[in-house]
């Protein structure tokens, strides 16, 4: 937490992002940077004020950071802050079937947590990630294919967010990303694709960059995803990189 605003105090008053100027908080680390499609590039980084495993992830578009999250080793999502409005989420206690990267990596990792605003509002979310078998190379990056299957209702029951289709994981940073998917919007399936493009480790030229560089243009403000190749959904299908 502590952490988590001290950076929203240093970047929220900051201009907008200029390439290569993400700095974490004193006492944290950016170990990478992730350029997606989707116009979106998310710096990485880790405290060591927190729990041993936990990770942090700042997420810029062209205008800024729009959203900040923080997860724990098996890829809990402890907290997250989304702005214009500001809004912070935090995972509550005592979840019924605690998401499980180590799960995960044996196969399969079904969970079953619920969320809360600081608003006062409520959620439930059930689903599962599932490997493939499948692995992909990404900017020299070796990746597992997910499918996944996520559904988050209201206190009262009603689906506010349903997605299902592909992510990949890096086994040993501990991280999901995003891959192709499709979200419900209450009347149909709407294709989205938020795949890695470049994975930039400490010293390589883009390193720490807050302005995206894929898909972007003068009018992302109506920006709207290009279908993405949909993957067979009849198998198996949370999505950690944007719950």
């Amino acid at each position: 937490m502590k952490a988590g605003m001290i950076l929203l105090a240093l970047l929220l008053a900051a201009p907008a992002a200029e390439a290569g100027s993400f700095t974490p908080p004193k006492g944290c680390e950016t170990f990478l940077t992730v350029q997606a499609r989707g116009c979106r590039v998310s710096n990485h980084y880790r405290c060591t004020a927190d729990a041993p495993g936990d990770q942090w992830r700042a997420d810029f578009d062209q205008e800024g950071m729009f959203f900040l999250s923080r997860i724990d080793r098996q890829t809990q999502w402890v907290e997250s802050y989304e702005f214009n409005p500001n809004l912070r989420q935090t995972l509550d206690p005592n979840p019924t079937d605690p998401a499980s990267f180590d799960d995960l990596l044996a196969g399969r990792d079904d969970f079953d947590f619920n969320l809360s605003k600081d608003d006062g509002a409520h959620s439930h979310v059930t689903g599962h990630d599932a490997l493939t078998g499948r692995t992909v190379v990404i900017d020299g990056t070796t990746l597992r294919e997910t499918r996944f299957d996520f559904t988050e209702t209201d206190a009262e029951g009603q689906v506010l967010r349903r997605s299902r289709g592909r992510e990949f994981v890096h086994p040993e940073l501990r991280l999901f990303f995003a891959g192709p998917s499709e979200w419900w919007d209450g009347e149909k399936w709407l294709p989205m694709d938020g795949s890695p493009m470049k994975i930039l480790k400490p010293g390589q030229p883009g390193f720490a960059a807050t302005q995206p560089i894929f898909e972007c243009g003068a009018l992302m403000s109506s920006y709207r995803p290009q279908p993405a190749p949909q993957p067979d959904l009849a198998t198996e299908a949370q999505s950690h990189d944007d719950l």
